[in-house]
């Protein structure tokens, strides 16, 4: 593949990953917006008695609650690992096998930038989906991102690729070789 080709393709996936974060990330906000708009002040909305309901929370920490009041550190930790998704992005080979990888960076992404605005914005995250049969903590469409989009990237690094698939990220080999196959 000619570099051009390479720069073409780049560009390609930039655009189409931007795009589709911004997509996921408009539907998270919009959920929580209907969240604060139609259960803030109200009793929960009972959808399966017992098992699952809508439940407004303004949740001040990070995941299951952790973290109480520590905006500044849950903020810069969520810069941290957005800038590590957003390097191993730019660097993935333009290659049809890594396609998973770019989408489920993407939707990881959008769950971080998600949460991050409700932080940032209202100095809280909003939550409202409560399984009240497991008494599971309350969460919101952004931390369905971040969780299934972990976990699927946890078993695919794992069972879907070997140890050399992923040697674009190596900055040393890459100088070595003088390649350009991952931008």
């Amino acid at each position: 593949m000619t570099e051009t080709e390479n720069n073409r393709k780049f560009i390609y996936y930039a655009a189409s990953g931007l795009l589709a974060m911004l997509a996921l990330i408009g539907l998270d906000q919009y959920t929580k917006y209907l969240a604060q708009t139609l259960l803030k002040g109200n009793a929960p909305l009972i959808l399966i008695k017992g098992v699952f309901q809508l439940e407004y929370l303004e949740n001040r920490g990070a995941a299951f609650g952790m973290f109480q009041n520590q905006k500044a550190f849950i903020v810069v930790t969520g810069i941290i690992i957005l800038i590590i998704v957003g390097y191993c992005y730019c660097r993935l080979p333009a290659q049809r096998k890594y396609n998973p990888l770019r989408v489920l960076s993407v939707v990881l992404a959008a769950g971080a930038v998600g949460n991050m605005i409700d932080r940032i914005w209202h100095g809280y995250v909003i939550d409202f989906f409560y399984f009240s049969l497991i008494d599971f903590p309350i969460f919101n469409v952004a931390d369905i991102y971040v969780v299934v989009s972990m976990i699927a990237l946890v078993l695919l690094i794992i069972f879907g690729y070997k140890d050399e698939d992923f040697s674009f990220l190596s900055l040393k080999k890459k100088k070595e070789s003088g390649s350009n196959t991952g931008e």
